[in-house]
This record gives structure tokens, sequence and C-alpha cells, in this order.
């Protein structure tokens, strides 16, 4: 069996207990139309390139297609992804007669080779960014450029606010923070990472006073619900109201690779979407067969 085939094994398992398309069903018991829950993902594509072969995780064009042929799979009306390298990279596996994608504005030029198990090949661009579903509309929010603490190589928040059909609007930021700072605060990184732990706050906390609910997701770098995480307890203050937070990953151990016990990527909601929120779910490759990325999609999904 191909590694095409077990993920999307998996991703339909997923899908057959929570679907998140926005067409309309009707409740027989009393005759009413109702809306499905909006479903948000994240996923790192790990050095997604525009070309073939490039980047510290080249690629061909059939590894390309399986990755879309996931996507579509996952059938996210949301997906907020990392390290790809610009639209054109996207666009290879966000379809675009299925979504509309919108990247950070920064720059971002890489340099230097990737060494290690990649020798002779070079970095390219990591970008952050969101692939939104067709027929969603969205306004888009100036870049949160204060996460990258005057550093172009650190990346931006990307800000926007959706207004799918038949739901609230629903404020989302998308991030990628700096790796290496898991948990604790020894590691060489941990410095920066902090330095960025209250630039989002104060996102948080401004978000937390306006009208729409809000989700935070990406790569945050840092196991945040292991017991009595920092960054999380920072975060997670409750003040102002809304910024009382939630994880959806909360109680969830990950199965993408056996080596970790805790997400560091995560889907966090504000207090008002946190009681709209269900349906945590990992897309996961099988025992020894090729990751595509070395992350796994993670979703939920938001009621109105």
């Amino acid at each position: 069996m191909n590694i095409r085939t077990v993920l999307v094994a998996s991703l339909i398992a997923d899908l057959a207990a929570c679907t998140a398309s926005q067409a309309p069903i009707r409740n027989a018991a009393t005759d009413t139309v109702a809306t499905r829950p909006l479903k948000v993902a994240s996923w790192n594509l790990e050095f997604l390139a525009e070309k073939d072969g490039a980047g510290c995780e080249p690629r061909t064009d059939a590894d390309y297609a399986a990755i879309r042929e996931i996507v579509n799979t996952l059938d996210a009306d949301v997906v907020a992804f990392q390290k790809a390298e610009n639209e054109a990279a996207a666009a290879r596996v966000f379809d675009p007669s299925r979504y509309t994608t919108v990247m950070e504005k920064r720059p971002g030029a890489a340099s230097g080779s990737c060494g290690g198990k990649q020798p002779g090949q070079q970095f390219i661009r990591q970008a952050v960014g969101f692939a939104i579903r067709n027929g969603i509309a969205f306004d888009r929010n100036p870049d949160v450029t204060a996460l990258q603490l005057g550093n172009p190589q650190l990346r931006s928040g990307v800000d926007v606010r959706v207004r799918a059909p038949g739901h609230q609007p629903t404020r989302l930021l998308a991030v990628h923070l700096k790796y290496g700072c898991f948990q604790g605060d020894r590691a060489q990184a941990c410095g920066v990472l902090q330095q960025q732990v209250p630039v989002l706050e104060d996102w948080i906390d401004r978000a937390a006073v306006g009208s729409d609910r809000f989700i935070v997701l990406g790569d945050w770098n840092r196991r945040l619900a292991e017991p009595a995480d920092a960054v999380w307890t920072e975060l997670d203050d409750g003040n102002p109201a809304n910024a009382d937070l939630r994880l959806a990953d909360e109680g969830v151990t990950p199965r993408c690779d056996p080596r970790y016990r805790s997400f560091i990527d995560h889907i966090v909601f504000d207090r008002r979407a946190a009681g709209q929120a269900s349906g945590f779910a990992e897309a996961t490759y099988a025992p020894g067969q090729k990751h595509l990325s070395d992350h796994c999609p993670v979703s939920a999904l938001l009621a109105d």
C-alpha cells in the first residue's frame, strides 16, 4: 500500500467522524436547515518549494500530487500552513479552484545550505500563510511583524477575519514561532521565544476585547499541553475575559511521530470560540511509510 493510499485512508476515517463542508444539512425531526461546522486546520509543509527538487526536503511532482490529495481529503475550510516558499509553491498543493492563499509579506530571503541529510541543497524561504476555501469571504489585517523581533528570518503572523456562510465572523492568526524551545527555558532558542510570547499575548489581549471570536493556530514549536508550561500559563491568563483560552489538543497524545508525546502544532480557541469547538483530529501516516512532511495535519470544528 503506498503512502498516498495509507494517509488518505486515515483522513477518510477522521472525516467519517467529523465533516466540515459548508453545504446545509436538514434535520428530519424538526425540518430545519443547519450549517455544518467550520473546519480549521494547520499543517507545517516542511520546505514546500515552488520547483521540483528544491529546498531542504526536495520533492518530485508525484510528491506534490500526493500532498494535494491529502489536502483535498482533509477538506478543511481554512488551513494555516507553514514553511511554504511562496504563493506558487502553495498553489501546487492548495488547488486554486478550491482555495485562495494568503501569505505573509515578509521577504525572508533564504541563504545557506541545508547540510545534514541534504548536502548541496539550499534553503528556501519559509513563510506562513492561509488557504481559505473559495466562497468564504475574508478580510486581511496587517501582518503581525512584531513577531519577527527585527530579525528577517523570523516569521510574521498572518491575521485574517473570515466570514463563512451561516457562521459568525471569526478572526484567525497563523503563526510559526521560533524553533528549538519546546519546553522549559534552558535551550539556546528560549531567549528568542520568550521575546515572542509578549508580542503574541498583546495580539491575544487586543483580539479578546474585539467583537469577533478568535483562533490562533500553527506551528508553535512549544509543547503547550505539558503541565504548568510557562508559555501557556502566560498566554492563558483570562485577562481580558475572552483571553481564557482552550487548547484543541488538550488531553490528546499525538500519533504522527512516536518519539513525541505532546503536540507542538496547536489550534487555540478564545473563550467564545471554545464553547463552540469540537472534533479535534490528527491525520497520520502509517508506520514505516514515507512522511510527505515531518508534521501531520491537525484540525478542529467550530460551530456557529
